[in-house]
C-alpha cells in the first residue's frame, strides 16, 4: 500500500472556490479504482494550507489516477488558485499505531 500526501497552498481569495469544487469531486477521487480512501486536512494556523491524504493499492494505481480524465479535469481547475507550488510525497507505511 502507498500513502500519498499532497500539500496545496491556496490564495485566500480562492479557498472557498477550492472547497466548493472539492465537494463535487471528492467521492469520485476516493472511489477511483485502486484508491482505498482519502482525507482532506487543513492547517490549524494557516487555513489556506490544505493537505490531501490518500491511500492507494500501489504506485501503478496512483499513476492510473494521475493520468486519468478525472485528474486532468481537476488539476487545471484548481492550479490557478495556488499561492505556492504544490508539494507531494509518496510514502511507505512502516508502522501504524492508530486504533481506528
Amino acid at each position: 500500500m502507498l500513502t500519498r500526501v499532497v500539500k496545496l497552498t491556496f490564495q485566500e481569495a480562492h479557498l472557498a472556490d477550492f472547497y466548493a469544487h472539492f465537494e463535487t469531486v471528492k467521492h469520485e477521487v476516493s472511489n477511483f479504482p485502486g484508491c482505498y480512501g482519502m482525507k482532506l486536512l487543513s492547517a490549524i494556523d494557516a487555513p489556506n494550507v490544505i493537505f490531501t491524504y490518500s491511500q492507494w493499492e500501489n504506485e501503478a494505481a496512483l499513476d492510473n489516477y494521475r493520468h486519468s480524465e478525472l485528474f486532468s479535469a481537476i488539476w487545471p481547475q484548481i492550479k490557478p488558485w495556488f499561492a505556492q507550488r504544490a508539494e507531494a510525497w509518496s510514502l511507505n507505511e512502516n508502522f501504524n499505531g492508530f486504533i481506528l
